[in-house]
């Protein structure tokens, strides 16, 4: 009978074979329109700010 850390590590990287295989779509997004203030001037972007990204994950 094989040991349990074999098995497990198996496992492992049988699911690490399979997420490298799954194929990964990315959606053209149309760019976001410029910020606006109250004022109605533009703002500039602010550093760290997250861009038109969608992730949808049906792993769980």
């Amino acid at each position: 009978m094989l040991d349990t850390f074999i098995i497990d590590e198996i496992r492992r990287r049988e699911r690490e074979r399979v997420r490298e295989e799954r194929p990964v779509l990315e959606l053209p997004l149309p760019p976001a329109p410029p910020a606006r203030s109250d004022d109605g001037t533009e703002r500039p972007e602010q550093p760290g700010t997250p861009g038109n990204v969608v992730i949808i994950d049906y792993t769980g």
